[in-house]
């Protein structure tokens, strides 16, 4: 076997800056460069043409041609108007350009960029959508119909291109092979927003008509794709490098877990391009969007690229005319498939009939039979009965050029190619290879030899190099996108080649070869178990789990017990037989709700952390957790990485971001995507999935963190109930928690000036303004709730409920206030589609009070009152409401500004509580007019309230009815701290704004 190592050159085609989201864009290539490959030079592309090699667009993959314009054009470099009749166009990935823009390009072609990736990382696909003004990174055309976007960076693609994008997402994880070396820009190319401008000319750089322009996908710095070459190399993380996990910090041995399990990302239904799903090509036979009748004198042929395509019929539709020669044909249906390879290593094949086509041994007779040139010279439209249905096929080859990179080694060259012929194996390929990376001095027995698929497709993940490299021959579980294979060492490479080419072309481009370190991997996986029952001790949880999934002894431990999951039952399972109904109504029920501070009703859950030390055994008991129910209630099982705290920089204080998705009228679900991108996914929880203590785990080591909650008030309490219960056990005992109010009333948010709900806002400005505020304390309150002295016949069994605690931070209500609010979940639990907008759910609450504005319930003959151990005697009053903010149902000032002797001026973290009361509906009106204040009663740090009947109660907008007994009001101990928005200083006159 011949070899040649081929040194590092530029670290990108072309010179200067690496395309969009292309693998150089990524950290893992360093300054190291690689050969500058033609267009044939990828796996499987045979001996390279004669000749010098090109440069310029052809180094790039492009097959520019010259074409007359019919329409408005722009180009996709400069994003410039073409004026005049004629362009140059891309025939494979449909970049447009001026002529003299052509020698300015750096954008590899779509049907080359997958094999400049180094370190390939898959993307993690969504529901799809419509994104309006957004392109497709694959065929560089409009999204008009629904799409897909990756949950980790901005790429956008058509559903039928996704088996086509280059698997270049953000590394946002340590692998456990290697240290990262300096964090570098990670490109994406286009669909920039509004106003973006250069950071080099500060000239605008976005455009709204083609996909143009680069955006690093970390710091969030923009340019034009020339510009870029100007920008330093290494990333800083732009403006929020204080609040974003580092990569490096982070680590995931997750070899058998797509991304969506990594991310925490729920699952939807995206399916893959079905049965029968074409794609129309034009008349040059690019893939296009939708299948149009083709015109006069031109022909539609299916395109399969391998038997794997035939088996699923997934097919590429182009289009020819009738009198196309054979060699046109077959081009078309290779810029189908983004192959840039010499045609003349192809040909086109008839496909079997119907009959046959789920016959393997047929599939295997298409090879020898039916070619273009046995059906004369002119395409297979030329001939009426010739098939419609077409395989493309690679010729037979007896030697093969192939690439071989160095995994993690630390070696001077990108990769080397050495020349295999039907004797290269595995072990002989390994034994020419390291002494031409200069490792000669190693033991070969150390090295092994690792196939690398880097095909995408839905939601599923890996990383190259990712601990746990699959035994030989062994096939990665979940079918990551990122399949890793170490070969047996007397396999023979050349026929394993003509088994990828022939089961699908795009796959052999898509294939790459690794030398990787046999090391054995520690495997170390760390699952979050929620949902258990509470009360049982650490054998007992582990008796449970053998009992529910059937642990394996010496394979997964119980590294952490937690005695309070603090993710509430829904309310349907929240009645107790201390929850009496008021006038024959049952206590709430909203299914149609994410999760809400219902601590006050469900009692506490249990979780455990489970270190399992066989990735087998972790995907095991992944999958059986999220099918299993204890005591009826199904369980939650969640993949948690490992954050370095010992590597974190000085000054980085990473930012735990909880987002409530079914707040805010459903914008937490696109807020949970922004933040997803402009941090690393890792420190980012979704609310619904597990609750805040995955988050809080996953963080118990990080010195200094922030926290931002993302939803209503009830979110926040729940949110600092879960913070109070992991306070002992965080390295960081006080975290400083800033809010994003998603709410109706968002009582809390208006007072630490984050506003009176989100409406739209710049994520990325609400990142930064959680970067400048300011630390302020804030009291939280315990509530007990003993309902053991009930009286009557019907509440004769509420003598066996213990008490219950639920902590506060707003208020308290008891009497009208809390009924209005029970009328309200009732009424958004009987229609919850409707209650998705702040405006709608404020006139539900004025239509229920309207309801009652003349009812009268003597609250003060139905309760009795003490503070600090004195009763108080209660005036005429229908609510009683226990205040420690100053606002009440949204925004309204309960206790007044006037000055009163008897009391002290009321702060947030006085350590005292205002007792007010109100006389009715009307009164409440008044309050929340500005035209009246609320009755003021007292002013303590300890109450007593008795309930001589069954009373509504609300706690920080969470309504139930409770049962007569004792309400006691406590201090919860040490306060919070929470983050007040600082206030804009006013820009004087002519000042610019700031970047």
């Amino acid at each position: 076997m011949a070899a040649a190592a081929e040194p590092g050159a530029r670290a990108w085609l072309g010179g200067g800056s690496p395309r969009a989201g292309s693998p150089n864009s990524s950290p893992d290539l360093g300054s190291r460069g690689r050969a500058r490959p033609g267009p044939g030079s990828g796996l499987g592309a045979g001996p390279e043409r004669t000749g010098a090699k090109p440069s310029g667009p052809a180094a790039l993959g492009h097959s520019f041609r010259k074409v007359m314009l019919t329409k408005p054009t722009f180009c996709h470099l400069c994003s410039d108007f073409i004026w005049g009749l004629a362009g140059f166009l891309c025939d494979v990935c449909n970049f447009m350009s001026h002529e003299r823009c052509l020698k300015h390009v750096k954008t590899p072609c779509t049907g080359l960029a997958p094999s400049l990736v180094r370190v390939p990382v898959a993307h993690c696909f969504g529901s799809r959508g419509l994104y309006r003004r957004k392109f497709c990174s694959v065929c560089r055309k409009c999204l008009e119909a629904p799409a897909l976007r990756c949950e980790v960076c901005e790429l956008h693609v058509h559903p039928d291109c996704v088996p086509f994008a280059c698997s270049d997402c953000r590394e946002c994880q340590r692998d456990g092979h290697r240290d990262h070396d300096a964090r570098r820009h990670h490109w994406r190319e286009g669909n920039l927003p509004p106003g973006a401008r250069c950071e080099v000319c500060r000239k605008a750089c976005g455009s709204s008509d083609v996909l143009a322009g680069l955006r690093c996908q970390w710091c969030g710095v923009q340019a034009h794709t020339v510009c870029s070459a100007a920008l330093a190399p290494e990333c800083t993380f732009g403006r929020l490098r204080t609040l974003v996990l580092p990569p490096a910090c982070v680590r995931l041995l997750s070899r058998n877990f797509s991304k969506m399990h990594c991310f925490r990302v729920s699952e939807s239904a995206a399916p893959e391009p079905g049965e029968g799903d074409s794609v129309d090509g034009s008349a040059s036979g690019g893939p296009g969007r939708e299948a149009q009748a083709p015109e006069s004198g031109k022909q539609t042929l299916k395109v399969f690229d391998g038997s794997d395509a035939v088996q699923r019929n997934h097919f590429r539709v182009i289009t020819a005319t009738r009198l196309a020669r054979s060699e046109e044909v077959l081009e078309a249906a290779l810029r189908a498939y983004y192959i840039t390879g010499d045609p003349r290593n192809f040909e086109l094949q008839a496909l079997p009939t119907p009959g046959q086509a789920g016959d393997a041994g047929a599939l295997r007779k298409a090879g020898s039979g039916g070619t273009l040139e046995e059906d004369g010279g002119r395409g297979p439209a030329s001939r009426e009965a010739a098939p419609e249905a077409w395989v493309i096929r690679a010729l037979p080859r007896t030697e093969e050029v192939l690439k071989v990179y160095p995994a993690w080694l630390k070696v001077a060259v990108a990769y080397v190619s050495i020349r295999v012929t039907p004797q290269s194996t595995a072990r002989a390929v390994v034994l020419e290879v390291l002494p031409l990376l200069g490792l000669q001095a190693e033991g070969a027995e150390s090295f092994q030899l690792v196939e690398v698929l880097m095909g995408s497709r839905h939601g599923e993940c890996s990383v190259v190099g990712a601990p746990g490299w699959q035994a030989p021959g062994a096939q990665a579980a979940f079918s990551p996108a990122v399949q890793r294979t170490v070969l047996e060492d007397g396999e023979l490479l050349l026929h394993r080649l003509r088994d990828i080419r022939q089961a699908s072309l795009w796959q052999m481009g898509q294939t790459r070869f690794y030398v990787a370190e046999r090391r054995a991997a520690v495997p170390r996986v760390s699952l979050f178990v929620g949902g258990l029952p509470p009360g049982l001790s650490h054998p007992e949880y582990g008796s449970l789990l053998d009992e529910a999934v059937a642990t394996k002894a010496g394979l997964a431990t119980l590294s952490h017990v937690y005695s309070s999951q603090g993710e509430p039952l829904p309310r349907g399972r929240a009645r107790r037989k201390s929850l009496l109904p008021l006038r024959g109504r049952a206590p709430p029920c909203s299914p149609g709700r994410g999760p809400r501070s219902d601590l006050t009703l469900s009692g506490s859950l249990c979780a455990v952390v489970l270190d399992v030390t066989c990735f087998a055994e972790a995907e095991r008991l992944y999958m059986l957790v999220r099918d299993t129910a204890v005591h009826g209630r199904p369980l939650t099982a969640l993949v948690l990485p490992e954050v370095l705290h010992t590597r974190l920089p000085p000054d980085c204080r990473p930012l735990l971001v909880f987002v409530n998705p079914k707040s805010g009228g459903l914008k937490g679900r696109d807020l949970l995507c922004s933040f997803r991108k402009l941090l690393n996914p890792h420190q980012v929880f979704e609310l619904t999935n597990g609750g805040p203590l995955p988050g809080f785990h996953v963080f118990s080591q990080v010195p200094c963190f922030r926290v931002l909650v993302c939803g209503g008030d009830g979110t926040v309490g729940w949110v600092l109930a879960a913070l109070e219960e992991m306070r002992p056990r965080l390295a960081c005992p006080e975290p400083a928690v800033a809010i994003l109010p998603l709410g109706t009333g968002n009582d809390l948010g208006r007072v630490l000036r984050w506003g009176a709900g989100y409406s739209g806002e710049d994520p990325l400005s609400v990142l930064a303004s959680v970067d400048e505020a300011d630390a302020v304390l804030m009291d939280r309150w315990t509530i007990l709730l003993d309902a053991h002295e009930a009286g009557g016949a019907e509440n004769s069994l509420a003598d066996v409920e213990p008490p219950r605690i639920v902590q506060m931070s707003n208020y308290c209500g008891i009497g009208i206030d809390a009924e209005l609010s029970l009328d309200f979940h009732q009424a958004r639990e009987e229609e919850p589609g409707k209650f998705t907008s702040r405006f709608h759910n404020k006139g539900v609450y004025l239509r229920a009070g309207l309801q009652k504005i003349s009812q009268s319930r003597g609250l003060h003959k139905e309760i009795r009152l003490q503070v600090e151990q004195h009763e108080v005697e209660l005036p005429s009053i229908e609510g009683l409401i226990f205040i420690n903010i100053p606002s009440w149902g949204s925004g309204a000032d309960l206790w007044g500004s006037d000055n009163d002797s008897r009391f002290e001026k009321p702060r947030m973290d006085d350590g005292l509580l205002e007792v007010v009361g109100v006389t009715g509906v009307m009164h409440m009106g008044q309050v929340q007019s500005g035209l009246r204040s609320g009755i003021r009663i007292a002013q303590g740090a300890y109450f007593r309230v008795t309930l001589l009947k069954a009373t509504p109660v609300q706690v920080d907008g969470e309504p139930w009815v409770q049962a007569p007994g004792h309400i006691i009001i406590s201090a919860v101990g040490p306060k919070v701290h929470m983050l007040r928005k600082a206030k804009q200083k006013p820009r004087k006159a002519g000042t610019p704004k700031e970047a």
